[in-house]
């Protein structure tokens, strides 16, 4: 979803163009309660849920803060030395992101219909 945002009009005024926190509170409701359920069904005791939910998503959020200053840094270092890029050179990314995605989501529901 995305990656169809991303490449979409930028002009466009789209719900999650208005209220980007709305996809990342999803994003991040799904992906802790499909973590939960995983770490009951490997065994983890009720009782120590939380913390562990709470650990694991604040190591998630250093790794995704250290990578985007490391990325944000390398172009502002590089930006001198580099000549600006044609409009479909920033696309890539985008169509990258949901290729990924879609391939992902195929393998999944493949997974899952097996």
């Amino acid at each position: 979803m995305l990656a169809v945002e991303l490449a979409r009009d930028p002009t466009e005024a789209t719900l999650l163009r208005r209220y980007p926190w709305l996809m990342s509170f999803a994003f991040g409701l799904l992906h802790g309660l499909g973590f939960a359920a995983a770490m009951q069904s490997a065994g983890l005791p009720h009782r120590d849920l939380p913390v562990a939910l709470a650990s694991f998503n604040v190591g998630i959020e250093a790794g995704q803060l250290a990578f985007v200053a490391t990325i944000l840094s390398a172009r502002y270092l590089l930006a001198a030395w580099t000549p600006a890029a044609p409009a479909w050179v920033l696309r890539i990314p985008v169509y990258t992101m949901g290729s990924l995605a879609a391939f992902w989501t195929l393998e999944r529901v493949a997974t899952l219909l097996h």
